[in-house]
Order: C-alpha cells, then sequence, then structure tokens
C-alpha cells in the first residue's frame, strides 16, 4: 500500500520515523513518501519536503510567514494528489495537518492522525473538525482518550512513542562519551534550549548566564539537528560550555541535570530520569495570546501527565538567572533528586509501556487494509 507522511518538527520526525520502521515491517511492500526531516528519510521513507523549512514558532511568527505556510500547504496538497496514497499519516503539528486533512477527507483519502493536537490544552472546539476530517486518532497521552471520550469521540491509546526511542537507541558509555567529545569528570548539566531558532534564541543565554556559579560541574548544550553548528557559535564566546550536536540522548542519558526548554523534550528528560527545570520565553505578543488560549495549570508535559508539579516551570518573566540558579540548586541537591525520580518512575507508568509505533503501525494497517 501507498501511505503519505506529514511530520513538522524535529519530536514529530523522530517518531515518524519509528512508525514508518513499524509500517514497513507490518507491510514490507509499503510505498511510503513524507514531509518530514532526515530520520523519516532514513527511516524509509521518500522525503519531498524537510520540516525546517517550515519551523515557525509562536502567534505572531505564524502570522508574520502566513504567505509562505499557503504556499507550503498548496504544494503539499498538490504532491499529496499527485502520489493517491491509501492511507494519509499525520503526526502532531495540528496548524498545518489540519488544514491538510479537511482538504483530503473530502476527496476521499484514509485520515491516519498520530499523537494528537493539544486540544485538551486549548480550543476545543477544532474537536468538531477534527471528527469530521479525520477518519482514525492515535493519542499518545493518557489523558487525551478520556478528554476525546466527553466528546463522543472514539480514539486509540498506543503509548508514548518516546518509550520506544529511548529503549531502542543504543547505550553509550560515559567513559567513551567523555573522551570522545573532549570532557572532563565532573558531572554534566545538560542544556537544552530547543530546536527552532526563535527558542533558541530566547533560552540559551539565560541558561549560560548561571554556569559561572557551578565551577564543580560542566555545560553541556545539546544542538539541534535542524540547525547548524554555525548558529550556536556565537552563544558560546563568553561561557565555559560545551556544544555537541545531534546527539540530545547521548547528552541527557549522560547527564546529572538540565535545563530544558518545554515541550517534548521535558519528556525524554523523565524518560531517561535527569531531574529538570523547565524553561519558556517567547516573545511578548505571543505570550499574552497564548495565556488567553491555553487552558491548563502547567506546560510540561510531566506535570500535565501527573496532574501536579514533579518539575519546577520557569515561564517567560520568572526565567531569569536568579530563579534558574535557586531551582538548579534544587534538583542537584539529593533529598530533592530523590523525590524528583520517584515521580518519574510513576510517570512511565502511566505512559502505557513500549510498543507504541508498533501499536500504532498494526492499527494503521488493518484499518486502511479495510478500506481497500
Amino acid at each position: 500500500m501507498k501511505y503519505y507522511v506529514l511530520a513538522g518538527e524535529a519530536s514529530g520526525d523522530l517518531h515518524g520515523s519509528n512508525l514508518i520502521k513499524a509500517l514497513l515491517k507490518k507491510d514490507p511492500e509499503a510505498e511510503i513518501r513524507c514531509w518530514g526531516g532526515n530520520l523519516m528519510q532514513d527511516a524509509g521513507a521518500t522525503l519531498e519536503s524537510h520540516y525546517k523549512e517550515r519551523a515557525f514558532m509562536g502567534f505572531w511568527e505564524v502570522i508574520k510567514n502566513l504567505c509562505k505556510i499557503t504556499k507550503f500547504i498548496k504544494q503539499c496538497k498538490s504532491d499529496i494528489a499527485s502520489f493517491k496514497p491509501d492511507a494519509l499519516i499525520l503526526i502532531d503539528n495540528s496548524g498545518f495537518n489540519l488544514r491538510i486533512a479537511q482538504w483530503a477527507k473530502p476527496l476521499g483519502f484514509l485520515t491516519h492522525y498520530y499523537i494528537s493536537p493539544q486540544v485538551w490544552a486549548s480550543r476545543s472546539g477544532r474537536v468538531k473538525a477534527i471528527k469530521a476530517s479525520v477518519d482514525h486518532m492515535y493519542v499518545v497521552l493518557p489523558f487525551v482518550k478520556d478528554f476525546y471520550t466527553k466528546y463522543q469521540y472514539d480514539v486509540y491509546f498506543v503509548g508514548h512513542p518516546l518509550l520506544d526511542a529511548v529503549a531502542e537507541r543504543p547505550q553509550v558509555d560515559l567513559t567513551i562519551f567523555t573522551k570522545e567529545h573532549k570532557l572532563d569528570n565532573r558531572p554534566i548539566i545538560a542544556l537544552l534550549p530547543g530546536s527552532r531558532k526563535q527558542e533558541i534564541k530566547a533560552m540559551l543565554d539565560v541558561m549560560l548566564s548561571i554556569v559561572h556559579f557551578y565551577p564543580d560541574y560542566q555545560f553541556v548544550i545539546a544542538g539541534a539537528p535542524s540547525q547548524d553548528i554555525t548558529f550556536y557559535q556565537p552563544f558560546l564566546k563568553d561561557y565555559p560550555a560545551k556544544l555537541i550536536m545531534n546527539k540530545t540522548y547521548d547528552v541527557l542519558s549522560n547527564a546529572y541535570a538540565a535545563l530544558v526548554t518545554s515541550g517534548t523534550a521535558t519528556l525524554e528528560a523523565a524518560i531517561f530520569k535527569i531531574p529538570q527545570v523547565v524553561c519558556y520565553r517567547g516573545s511578548a505578543l505571543s505570550y499574552h495570546i497564548a495565556k488567553r488560549i491555553i487552558k491548563t495549570k502547567y506546560i510540561s508535559l510531566v506535570n500535565l501527565i501527573m496532574d501536579r508539579e514533579v518539575v519546577t516551570e520557569l515561564i517567560q518573566n520568572e526565567l531569569n538567572k536568579e530563579n534558574l540558579k535557586i531551582e538548579l540548586d534544587k534538583i542537584i541537591d539529593n533529598t530533592h533528586r530523590d523525590n524528583v525520580l520517584k515521580n518519574y518512575s510513576i510517570l512511565e507508568q502511566k505512559l502505557g509501556g513500549i510498543g507504541a509505533s508498533d501499536k500504532a503501525a498494526t492499527l494503521i494497517v488493518q484499518k486502511t487494509l479495510k478500506q481497500q
């Protein structure tokens, strides 16, 4: 069968790649085309457009780039129509993917959505459009299935694919990792400033501002695969931090603590059992719009899943050097660390165990075959 997979950012590329691998196991003759990234291409899909061309963050940034986004949507529709897939698989990235679903469903394309748009956090009115344009929804967070049940929409909870991604990665020995990247023997504080240029610019300076308070630790920046090394170099000239590109999981698996930009990375740090401080700062306009629209108590996936504060969130003006130092001091203290790690174990149980990619692929193949 023919599959067309759409992802719009680094996390979607990761989850899409594991889904593509699972699809090819279920359907070895599958022909897969994608809008995604290098990982999806390496997994066996033909890459039509890279997500980094479309990485716009925040309401204001999207508004400024509406003409570009409209052009991408038109291009995507044309390519789908030409390819004529048996199944259209949309991964997160709701601003783009819901528009594609609303166009595709009336034309007879079978639509699968893997990793639900965050309608549970904001603009729940979109559920009506999702029910009308998405044939099958696969959710990766337990509370999201409960959310959709309130709207009489039957969805599938498959578990979280990050558990698969972490479980399947090769183990990296600390000694080898240290030698390879010319690190010393001090404990590592990982800095994960995000994957988009806007968020890295907003986050990295303040993360680095506390480095000199911790001479007994070494700070390592996990460089995003969507960025070039030259983009990070201006941030490093005033701070003794190490940049390691495209090795986020290696950095996390060898870290003692982490400062993490809100997003998928907060859950990744938790799965690696790394105590963390969650950071977020956007443009003033985007932040005020988001504050009016988003209806959740927390912004990090860790706290949302646990429905209580397990990790500290420093948002907008709260994200400053003084607060960041206070919170980092807490997570390098053994008593606080032990409590965080106990909560991480409970969190992992809530995520449903490994096998999300396989479960989703099995359902997608089964549902698509029924339509043949």
